[in-house]
This record gives C-alpha cells, sequence and structure tokens, in this order.
C-alpha cells in the first residue's frame, strides 16, 4: 500500500491534530506501506510546527531507522546505527521539553538492549567485537548524559499532559514488524523495557500515562543499563562502593519523582528483571547498589513541598512503597547475618523523615486522630498500622503495592510468633524495632548448647536494636541526617556530565551536547549519605 503524500491544506489548525491521529493510523493498520513516503510525511508533519508533537518525531525516527538500517545484520553495523538513531532523535526533540525529549530516548534504550544481548554468551575476543561493546557502554552513557542536561532544564510534571496516542500504540509502530505484532497489554511494555519487570509493565499498559511518568521509566531503563554494563562487561569488575557513589550522584542530579519511583518499584520483586544481562551473582550486587541508592541517602527533591503538584495518592504510594522496600531490604541482609548493613538501614530510616511523612500523608487522607497513629515509626510497626487500616476498609495500598500485602502480612506474623517465643523464655524486647535482646544469663537450668544457640539467635536482635541509639549519636540527638558527623570533612562524589558550549536554555544545551558529547571532568555533587561506609 502506497503512501499518499499529505496536502499542505491539512495543516491548518484542527486539521493537523486530525491529519496527525489518522496518518499514525493508517500506519498500525497497513501491513505493506511505502516507508520513504511515510517517513517523507512525518517529516513534513513534524518541520509544521516550532515545538512538534512527540509523536511525530517518534514515528518518523521509526521509518528512517526501518529504512536506513532495515538490512544490518552485523554487529558493529549495529552499534553505528543505534548511535546514528541518538543523534536523530536528540537532534530532532531540540525544541521539546525535557519530558518529551527523554521519552523519544526509549527507542535507543531498545535497541541498544537488542544489540546486547546478542553478545550475549559470546567470547569477545577479537578487538572489533571488543570495540563494539565499549561503544555500547559509551553511547548509554552518553545517553545519560543527554538526560541529565534534559532534568537540568525543568522539574515540572505538568507541562507535558497527555500522549495524543496511547503510548502502547507509539511502541507497536517502533516494534510491530512482526516482533511484538501478537503481543498484547503488559507484555508488549515488558518486551519493550526489558528491565523494568511486571509492576512498571502494568502500570504503563493502563491507557493515561503521561508523558513525565514514561519520561521517569526511561531514565530508569538507562540508569539499570548503566550498572548492569559495568558489572557483566570489561576487564575488571568495579567495586560496588564506586557504583553506589555513582548511583547517589544521579539520583541527586536527576532530581525526578517517577524515576525514583520506578526504582523503588523494582526493588519489590524478589528477583531483579536482568537475567538477560547478569548472572545471579551480579543481580546480588547490582541490588545491594540499589538499596544503598535508594535507602541510604536522603533527596531534598521528595520533600513533600517539592511535591504539591503530584497527585497526593501518588506520592503516598511512594512512601509507601519506600518503606515496604528498606522493611524488606532490612530482613534480607539480617538473615544473611550482615548486620551493620542492616542497621545502617534501619539508621537511615529512623534519621530521615520518611517515618512521619508517611503518617502526615495517611492522616491528612482519611482523617486520623491521635489515637489512631502508629504505636511505633520503625518500617514493621508502620506496615502493621498500614494493614490495620486496610482491614479497616480504608485503600491505602494501591494495585502495585497490594500484591505484596499477604507476603507482608504472613512476614510480621512470623515475626510477631519469634517475638511470643523469646518472651516466654525471658527475653526483652523492643518494640518499636521489632527485634529482639536477649538477657543472658537470667534464665536458670539451661544447658550451654541451649544457651550459646539462644545467644547466637539473639545476638542479631541486639545489633540491630541498637540502631536508634546509633541514630541519636551520630546526628547530635536529632532527626537531621544532613550535616553528618560534626567536625567532619563533607563527602563528595564525582557526577559525570557532559561539556556543553553554552546554557542559553534547554534547546541550546541540548545542541550544544550533540556538537560535544565527550565525558569531561564533571562537577562534584555533594553525596547525601550521611553514614559510614558499609560496604
Amino acid at each position: 500500500m502506497a503512501s499518499a503524500l499529505i496536502p499542505s491544506q491539512n495543516f491548518i489548525g484542527h486539521n493537523y491534530e486530525q491529519t496527525l491521529n489518522q496518518s499514525i493510523q493508517d500506519l498500525l493498520n497497513s501491513r505493506t506501506h511505502d516507508v520513504l513516503a511515510s517517513a517523507s510525511n512525518f517529516f513534513t508533519l513534524m518541520q509544521a510546527r516550532a515545538n512538534p508533537p512527540l509523536e511525530t518525531i517518534w514515528v518518523y525516527s521509526a521509518l528512517t531507522f526501518r529504512r536506513t538500517n532495515s538490512q544490518k545484520d552485523e554487529i558493529f553495523d549495529r552499534v553505528s546505527a543505534a548511535k546514528d538513531l541518538f543523534q536523530l532523535v536528540s537532534s530532532c526533540s531540540a525544541s521539546c521539553s525535557s519530558s518529551k525529549s527523554i521519552v523519544l530516548l526509549a527507542p535507543v534504550l531498545y535497541e541498544v538492549w537488542r544489540v546486547v544481548v546478542d553478545f550475549e554468551g559470546k567470547e569477545l575476543g577479537s578487538k572489533r567485537e571488543k570495540k563494539a561493546m565499549r561503544e555500547m557502554k559509551s553511547l548509554v552513557s552518553a545517553v545519560l548524559g543527554y538526560i541529565g542536561v534534559c532534568c537540568s532544564a525543568d522539574n515540572d510534571y505538568d507541562n507535558d499532559g497527555d500522549f495524543s496516542r496511547p503510548f502502547e500504540e507509539l511502541i507497536r509502530v517502533w516494534i510491530g514488524d512482526g516482533v511484538g505484532e501478537n503481543i498484547e497489554g503488559k507484555e508488549l511494555f515488558k518486551l519493550f523495557f526489558p528491565l523494568l519487570g511486571d509492576d512498571i509493565a502494568e502500570r504503563l499498559s493502563v491507557e493515561g500515562s503521561s508523558v513525565s511518568e514514561v519520561a521517569g521509566v526511561v531514565i530508569a531503563e538507562a540508569f539499570l543499563f548503566k550498572l548492569c554494563l559495568d558489572l557483566c562487561w570489561g576487564d575488571s569488575k568495579p567495586e560496588l562502593k564506586e557504583l553506589r557513589n555513582w548511583a547517589v550522584g544521579s539520583v541527586s542530579g536527576f532530581r525526578n519523582f517517577y524515576f525514583f519511583d520506578a526504582l523503588v518499584r523494582i526493588l519489590l520483586v524478589q528477583t531483579l528483571p536482568v537475567n538477560s544481562l547478569l548472572s545471579s551473582e551480579d543481580e546480588v550486587s547490582l541490588r545491594k547498589v540499589m538499596y544503598d541508592a535508594v535507602i541510604l541517602a536522603e533527596y531534598s527533591f521528595l520533600n513533600l513541598d517539592k511535591l504539591v503538584d503530584l497527585p497526593a495518592k501518588r506520592v503516598r504510594s511512594l512512601a509507601i512503597a519506600r518503606v515496604l522496600v528498606i522493611h524488606e531490604a532490612t530482613e534480607l541482609f539480617r538473615r544473611k547475618g550482615d548486620q551493620t548493613k542492616a542497621i545502617s538501614y534501619i539508621n537511615a530510616f529512623s534519621g530521615s523523615k520518611l517515618p512521619t511523612q508517611l503518617v502526615k500523608l495517611v492522616s491528612n487522607e482519611i482523617g486520623l486522630g491521635s489515637k489512631d497513629e502508629p504505636r511505633g515509626l520503625s518500617p514493621k510497626a508502620l506496615l502493621k498500622w498500614l494493614l490495620n487500616l486496610e482491614d479497616q476498609g480504608f485503600r491505602l495500598l494501591d494495585d502495585g503495592i497490594g500484591q505484596y500485602k499477604s507476603r507482608l502480612a504472613s512476614d510480621i506474623l512470623e515475626a510477631e510468633q519469634e517475638q511470643l517465643a523469646y518472651d516466654r523464655r525471658g527475653t526483652k524486647t523492643n518494640a518499636d524495632l521489632g527485634f529482639f535482646i536477649d538477657n543472658k544469663g537470667e534464665g536458670e537450668g539451661e544447658d550451654e548448647s541451649e544457651t550459646d544457640e539462644r545467644t547466637k539467635d539473639c545476638m542479631n536482635a541486639a545489633f540491630v536494636a541498637a540502631a536508634h541509639a546509633m541514630t541519636s549519636v551520630e546526628n547530635g540527638g536529632g532527626r537531621k541526617r544532613k550535616g553528618g558527623r560534626s567536625g567532619g570533612k563533607n563527602k563528595h562524589i564525582k557526577f559525570l556530565k557532559y561539556n556543553l558550549q553554552n546554557d542559553s536554555g534547554a534547546s541550546g544545551e541540548k545542541s550544544a551536547f550533540l556538537k560535544n558529547h565527550e565525558v569531561g571532568t564533571g562537577s562534584e555533587v555533594e553525596n547525601p549519605i550521611s553514614d559510614e561506609d558499609t560496604d
């Protein structure tokens, strides 16, 4: 089916939107079309507006990429094609808002993932293959640098609105030729965003996702890609501390609510969706880095006064998800015997604003009195309080979090049964933390082996119960963590960014980025982690 050229009168007023929608629909309906003519039509639509709709750039870049690279199978040619695609979409979106520019990077990451997965299981023996892999890592770094430029321009979550077409249709435009024709709903999003998992795919498959929300998801995909490539490719693996510092600096630099929300929800799954790239051992390392970045640092862009333009339920949902992640991370490391890491998480949580913010958000939403507030501010106490409110009929756990409700209830019941068992054997408890402190030597008539085993079981709890005391000592007795240790020297990390040739607004910054995308020395971002390194 040949594509007819669009008459120029269709660019006037409301006719433009009708023409754009009809052109996309014709493309989706047709299995055979003139790619060159279709690309020409969307290029004309794109050029007709000073700030073109996202859909025009998306479809034009897809058709152009398909026309020029459909016959390329050699790895290095595909690497070059992915780099050309990045240059194309970023140059076409120079006049677009930050969120739109970031969303348009999604196909670049998808193509990079396809190339990297084809490397999986191969011996990178030749210099050519190793060079191709280095080029892929460099491209992902360039994408993240460009995202950093976009995020520095603005952070208004409401100025982009929704897509004019469902995002699912835009994905089909990109991968519809045989790859995703028979895939529906959530599975289509999982195919296009392979590193993000079920919960985020479920969210995106619901029609009405905003441009800002999808932009946050794209940032999360690029963020994970960078960490995965650092862990699985290269002559030597970086230290986890180095990766953690980069991760914290990136979160601080991007300052994006939806990006942080995506990271938290990815951590809720028991196995990260990175098996296409990482071994099980590397997946554990990635989870450690992500836990540290999400839990140990307190980010100012998540303060309630910075989120007033976002839906209150979405802000509350993230706060609940963060508490759930901290609870599960603490329990995970306690079970593994890593008491230092577990204490650092509880210490960071108790010294942060998150517990009081969550109580405030929930209380404001459902009108609770002081008698209905939680009995403690530990992760377990807050989660138990939320479950009790759910049992009273208040719907506080959204679908993404609600699926963990039974698992959480089971964890809390198990902990309470364990606590009861210790109580009956003469053990003191810390009700707020939900851990146990053994009264060594108080029991009469116990043989030595039983006492030793009991001591071993309870020592874990004693370490974690010390977290509250550590908080008051390290932070001068207050709840603020920003200052860290008095008289100490502020730690800094490097947040690499790209040299820009001018700073005359967002479009100028993005244009300068394309002219010079070598990694510079960057700028130092103060490390918001106030705890001692615990790696």
